[in-house]
């Protein structure tokens, strides 16, 4: 074993031999303490010792990066550690576990709403609903970006201002602030953006790379209460019995006839907006008179009773592909109708009617149903609502059949308000066949 006392000529000197893989050169100063060269010409201070009767090596540097001296006093730094019976790799991993840890939590406590939002939904991504998702990526959307359809830029999201900050400053006094923002232009859309936070900090304080930074506080009944605008319900955002004749002359006007018989299909099932216009020829089954909507509440969808004048509406309609309402526009991404409301609000002008939301007419079908004196467990079935009573959420289970009877005449009843008369059954049949 080569020692000598190192200097700095001696550690340029140095180099490993063509035949070794790696050469060694001790110091005669300080105990323990040498060169390294390994093939390549790369060259190391090195520590050498024994601790517990083993030996021990440990690497200081290079000698690019430890002047000489520096490397010695390091050396004699290690001897007294394994002196005391201490083992230096151990400390130095230790060391920088403690840094890496701290990094960490630094990182943990700089993390952004925007960051963390993107791992929750991420995360949350295969259990909701499309529309779900929608809503989150909606909400979070900043502003500036390009409409699809038309001109302009869409406005921000509710939820963009809050994106840039960092998690950890997420205190109930922003939020409020925010709120209170948020609920001067947009009350609805203020009040959904509250609770999708809420559900996203609640997420976050169960992750583990998040719940350091997340107050609860921040997300709080009292937050809840003071700022988060009030649900009220539309009052006037319904047809009235007097107005439907109005309301379907001036509908059955309207081109492309898919539109139309979409309009009326809202308000003859009740169905929501989406619901309706996704629906495909291979929900609707004209034999057994039923039509299978992809309810937003069952995953698995609801099936409801097609009704004589909305078979006599869908026979009308052209089968260009597989959806239902199919659009005619050979520029159209989804292939079916799209931005249905403006249409409906030129036949609202036509008639002199107020407005009335798409969403307004799914209303008007629950509302003009009283009329008939359908049960309201029936409606609420036909509608896709949730079981409001143990009773209706345990123990009914209405066959099609039943929901049939009631809906067929609840469309009777509206479509005699509107002064049209219902197709029965068998003429619509007559129809299916001459299509066919």
């Amino acid at each position: 074993m080569a020692k000598e006392k190192l200097t700095q000529g001696r550690v340029s000197a140095f180099s490993c031999q063509p035949d070794e893989s790696a050469a060694f050169l001790w110091d005669t100063v300080t105990q323990g303490f040498g060169l390294k060269a390994s093939q390549g010409g790369r060259k190391t201070f090195v520590f050498q010792t024994k601790l517990n009767g083993k030996d021990l090596r440990v690497t200081i540097g290079t000698v690019s990066a430890w002047t000489l001296d520096k490397a010695r006093q390091e050396a004699n730094r290690l001897q007294t550690l394994t002196d005391q019976g201490t083992d230096p790799r151990e400390q130095k991993r230790e060391r920088i576990a403690a840094a890496e840890a701290k990094k960490l939590e630094q990182r943990r406590r700089d993390v952004t709403v925007s960051e963390a939002w993107s791992a929750y939904v991420e995360a949350r991504r295969g259990k909701w609903s499309a529309r779900h998702l929608s809503d989150h990526e909606e909400f979070a959307r900043g502003g500036d970006i390009q409409r699809k359809r038309g001109t302009g830029t869409l406005k921000a999201g509710p939820l963009a201002a809050l994106m840039p900050h960092r998690l950890n400053d997420l205190t109930a006094a922003k939020v409020a602030t925010w709120l209170d923002n948020e609920t001067q232009t947009r009350p609805t859309k203020a009040a959904l953006a509250y609770r999708l936070l809420r559900a996203f900090l609640r997420w976050s304080a169960g992750h583990d790379d998040y719940k350091a930074s997340v107050d609860l506080d921040a997300v709080g009944s009292r937050i809840a209460k003071d700022h988060v605008p009030r649900a009220r319900a539309k009052q006037d955002d319904c047809l009235q019995r007097e107005q439907l004749a109005a309301w379907f002359a001036a509908v059955k006007k309207i081109t492309p006839p898919a539109v139309s018989a979409y309009l009326q299909g809202l308000i003859l099932t009740g169905a929501r907006r989406e619901e309706l216009a996704s629906l495909k020829w291979a929900d609707v089954d004209f034999q057994w008179k039923s039509l299978k909507i992809a309810d937003k509440v069952e995953e698995s969808g609801r099936i409801i009773p097609l009704t004589p004048f909305v078979a006599a509406l869908l026979t009308s309609l052209p089968r260009r592909n597989e959806w239902v309402f199919s659009s005619a526009a050979r520029n159209s991404k989804t292939g079916r109708i799209a931005a249905v409301w403006q249409p409906h609000e030129d036949a609202l002008q036509v008639a002199g009617l107020p407005h009335v939301s798409l969403h307004g007419l799914r209303r008007s079908f629950g509302t003009l149903a009283e009329w008939t004196e359908a049960p309201v467990g029936v409606v609420a079935q036909i509608m896709g609502h949730k079981p409001s009573a143990i009773a209706e959420k345990h123990y009914r289970r209405r066959p099609l059949d039943l929901l049939r009877m009631w809906h067929v005449r609840i469309e009777a009843w509206i479509l005699e308000q509107a002064g049209i008369e219902q197709p029965k059954e068998e003429q619509v049949g007559l129809r299916l066949v001459e299509t066919a």
